[in-house]
């Protein structure tokens, strides 16, 4: 059975102290990997369905083989690897501020996301996705102004609770025009957030694409025994 609780790693970063933890839930029977900055919750390899579902529903709008994804914020690993079972897929690069964070999972801290960073298609590069956004070169240093078919985006809380005020910008129609030219003509941005449906960002969406949806993601939550809420926002150029 293991160590009822066990922290696997632990770092202070500039915007906190990231940690990934792993725990028996005694009621569930399930080990359950979880991220914290500082105090707060992150992540659960609880409620992993959203997380799941962003990658599903943004590559979803995309017809055509050989796509070119970029994943902004690597996590527990749910959103790159979903994007890797999409056939379609020829290339992922999954943008990560955090090495430690990349670090778990060339090290294989988890199991449900194993393969990922041994799959040929995967590379990581440990930039700010949001940095990379307001700059001149664009997601890869290696090809300075390469345009993508998606970006799937999963870093902060909600367009409205970020995790630092420099990534503010971003969701805006200014920022948000920055990310549409780093698309190719037919690309999709995708975005997870914890908040429900947000009319204010909707609007800032569809000021920049040509469409923009606001996808409701219900899952089942084991702690409250109820159900629980996410949103995935998906726009097509």
């Amino acid at each position: 059975m293991g160590a009822r609780f066990e922290e696997l790693a632990w770092r202070e970063t500039p915007i906190g102290a990231i940690s990934l933890r792993r725990r028996r839930d005694p009621a569930l029977q399930v080990e359950v990997y979880e991220v914290k900055l500082d105090d707060e919750y992150l992540m659960s390899s609880l409620f992993p369905v959203a997380e799941i579902e962003l990658a599903r529903l943004g590559l979803a709008e995309l017809t055509g083989d050989a796509l070119d994804v970029v994943v902004g914020g690597l996590g527990l690993g749910y959103t790159a690897c979903t994007a890797l079972a999409d056939p379609r897929v020829r290339a992922l690069l999954v943008v990560e501020a955090i090495e430690d964070v990349i670090d778990w999972h060339r090290r294989g801290l988890l199991p449900f996301a194993a393969g990922l960073a041994e799959d040929p298609r995967t590379r990581f590069a440990r930039a700010d996705f949001f940095a990379a956004v307001a700059g001149d070169d664009g997601f890869d240093a290696e090809e300075p102004g390469r345009l993508f078919d998606a970006v799937l985006l999963d870093v902060d809380h909600s367009p409205r609770n970020v995790l630092h005020p420099s990534h503010a910008p971003f969701y805006t129609p200014d920022g948000l025009r920055r990310l549409a030219a780093l698309l190719r003509p037919e690309g999709v941005f995708a975005l997870w957030s914890d908040d429900p449906p947000d009319d204010e960002f909707i609007a800032a969406l569809t000021e920049v694409f040509a469409t923009a949806r606001a996808h409701v993601v219900p899952f089942a939550n084991p702690l409250t025994g109820g159900q629980s809420a996410n949103t995935v926002y998906v726009a097509h150029r």
